[in-house]
């Protein structure tokens, strides 16, 4: 799930929401053919909450508008869990259905890794990671992605339209993740300060 082309879409949630999501800083790179996204993100939602919803691939259509279909897939041979995530994003009049697959990875409830299998997805190479903290009565998330599209990009314009959606997209959909979070907890019987 290319959260980074997940990010657009349903405003009514987010103005539905008491949430308090503040995005701290995000760097957005272009380096022969790779883009990488580095992001720290606040949320007002417990690091149980936060880790549940980033690990559940079922969710990431509430995220955004641009996932066409995303699941939890069954764990590959080695046991790790999988995921598949569809979405469909333009960039000018460039439009394009993306599909990830590939597997997942975690240390406890502090970090997760997903990998995507380049063998039966749209990029050559792709992989991204959250880093989950207590912070001020909410959880501090670290993410990063590094990321080699395998489909063409307008070459003149591309490396910067990817750059601006990857900035613009990625701070709309942080407060519905976080009222996600906020709502799992309350629905698992936690108390979330």
């Amino acid at each position: 799930m290319i959260r980074v082309f997940i990010f657009p879409g349903l405003l009514v949630l987010c103005a539905m929401s008491a949430s308090a999501a503040d995005m701290q800083s995000m760097e957005v790179d272009y380096v022969d053919g790779r883009y990488s996204l580095e992001s720290v993100v606040w949320f007002d939602a417990g690091v149980d909450e936060m880790f549940d919803v980033f690990s559940d691939w079922d969710l990431a259509s509430k995220f955004s508008s641009a996932v066409v279909e995303a699941r939890n897939l069954e764990p590959d041979a080695e046991g790790r869990p999988g995921f598949y995530i569809r979405n469909r994003g333009c960039i000018l009049f460039f439009c394009k259905s993306i599909v990830r697959q590939g597997y997942v990875e975690s240390r406890g409830k502090r970090l997760l890794q997903a990998f995507t299998d380049a063998s039966r997805s749209d990029f050559l190479f792709c992989e991204e990671s959250w880093e989950f903290a207590m912070d001020n009565g909410g959880t501090l998330v670290r993410y990063t992605l590094e990321m080699e599209p395998g489909f063409w990009v307008p070459p003149a314009i591309g490396p910067y339209m990817i750059k601006r959606k990857l900035r613009s997209d990625g701070g709309e959909a942080l407060n519905r993740i976080e009222a996600i979070a906020q709502d799992y907890g309350s629905s698992q019987g936690t108390i979330v300060d």
